[in-house]
């Protein structure tokens, strides 16, 4: 199954702009914008390849969605 991580941003966020602050990184499934921790994410929320979770370059990461893409991926 392919996913993604679709970011969730600060409360009052103007959302996917430039510099705009992301609050946390969910994981979603092919595209999708439902994250796999049961938050509705904006569809126009910025996204990134999954295999960027966990490296040190991305993040702060949602934890229940780690633990769901865990379980999913090989």
């Amino acid at each position: 199954m392919q996913h993604e991580m679709r970011a969730e941003y600060e409360e009052g966020s103007p959302g996917r702009v430039a510099g705009a602050p992301v609050k946390i990184w969910h994981m979603v499934r092919a595209n999708g914008t439902t994250a796999m921790c049961g938050r509705e994410l904006d569809p126009d929320a910025e996204t990134q390849a999954a295999d960027l979770w966990g490296s040190a370059d991305s993040g702060p990461f949602c934890h229940s969605c780690g633990a769901m893409y865990l379980r999913e991926v090989p």
